[in-house]
C-alpha cells in the first residue's frame, strides 16, 4: 500500500469496526480486513470504485456526504472513522468532522497541505493558484473546495476541543521523510491526523 495508508493501518487496532468515508477502490479496507481482522464498510460515490470494492469483498454503500450526510448511522457505532484525501472536497469539513466523531471513538483524516513550500513559491513567482502532483487541478475545475494547512486544521481542532492523538506527514509520493516531520507546515505535502473528543481520553 501507499505509505500514508500504511501509517493509518498502524494506528488501527486488530478487530476494529471501521467506516471509511470516500473509500475509493477499497484498498485500505481490504488490507484491514485481511491483516487486522477488521469489520465495517466504506462509503463511495464513484461507480467504478464501488464495483472494485465489491470484487474485493469490501462492503460498500453508495452515499454522498454533502447531500445525504451521515444521519443513517447511530452514535458511536464504529471504533474508527476514516477519510483519506477527501476532507477538502466536502462543503463543510467542520461539520463532517463533528459527524465522524459522533459515529466513532477515533477519527483519522488525511488532506493536502496548501502551505507546502513549492505551492508558496509557485504562487509568489507566478501570481496564480498553484498546481502540483498533489493538487493537479485548475482553480475553476478543482474538486478541492476547502484547502487548508497543518496550522489551519490544528486551529479548528483546538476551537472544537478535538484532541489530536497522532500526527504524521508524507510527501507527494506518499513517502515518510524525517525532515518533513521537523517543519510539517512548510515541508509536508500530505497531512495525516488521528483525533478524538477530549472527553473520550481516559
Amino acid at each position: 500500500m501507499r505509505a500514508d495508508l500504511e501509517i493509518i493501518a498502524q494506528w488501527i487496532q486488530p478487530g476494529s469496526h471501521v467506516l471509511d468515508l470516500g473509500c475509493g477502490d477499497g484498498t485500505l479496507l481490504d488490507f484491514l480486513q485481511q491483516e487486522k481482522q477488521a469489520t465495517g464498510f466504506g462509503l463511495e460515490i464513484n461507480p467504478d470504485h464501488i464495483t472494485t470494492c465489491m470484487a474485493r469483498g469490501v462492503s460498500v454503500i453508495e452515499q454522498n456526504l454533502d447531500t445525504q450526510g451521515l444521519k443513517n448511522f447511530d452514535d458511536q457505532s464504529f471504533d474508527v472513522v476514516l477519510m483519506t484525501q477527501a476532507l477538502q472536497a466536502v462543503r463543510r469539513p467542520d461539520r463532517v468532522l463533528e459527524e465522524m466523531l459522533r459515529l466513532g471513538r477515533e477519527v483519522i483524516v488525511t488532506f493536502p497541505n496548501f502551505a507546502h513550500w513549492r505551492l508558496r513559491w509557485y504562487l509568489m513567482r507566478r501570481g496564480r493558484m498553484p498546481e502540483s502532483k498533489t493538487l493537479p487541478y485548475r482553480w475553476y475545475n478543482t474538486p478541492n473546495i476547502h484547502l487548508c494547512t497543518f496550522k489551519d486544521f490544528e486551529a479548528l481542532c483546538h476551537s472544537r476541543q478535538f484532541r489530536i492523538m497522532d500526527r504524521s506527514v508524507v510527501d507527494g509520493q506518499h513517502r515518510n521523510h524525517w525532515f518533513s516531520q521537523l517543519w510539517p507546515n512548510m515541508l509536508g505535502q500530505i497531512a495525516i491526523y488521528r483525533i478524538t473528543r477530549q472527553e473520550d481520553i481516559q
